[in-house]
């Protein structure tokens, strides 16, 4: 399912148009991107959280000629799904 059958769907179990709903779920997926951008938190209950994941400086190895490189510290979105829809997957 794509951003667009998504916002098709809200529409109709909402009654509103579309193009409503496709606004109101870019507005949540904006607020969401910003929020974890700046170091937050967004728990949505029963569906998960989207937190930052740091990621600590690491020495690795270039796969290709095999020498030892050093990877910088960074930061990556990061999603725990969290009890009800764990489960609403795990029984299909």
């Amino acid at each position: 399912m794509n951003k667009q059958e998504l916002a098709q769907k809200v529409a109709e179990q909402t009654g509103t148009t579309q193009a409503e709903a496709g606004r109101a779920l870019d507005a949540a997926l904006d607020t969401i991107v910003s929020t974890v951008a700046a170091g937050g938190e967004v728990n949505l209950a029963g569906f998960g959280k989207f937190t930052v994941a740091h990621r600590k400086a690491r020495t690795g190895r270039n796969p290709a000629t095999g020498a030892t490189i050093q990877i910088a510290a960074s930061k990556a979105p990061k999603f725990s799904a969290l009890g009800a829809f764990k489960k609403a997957v795990k029984e299909g």
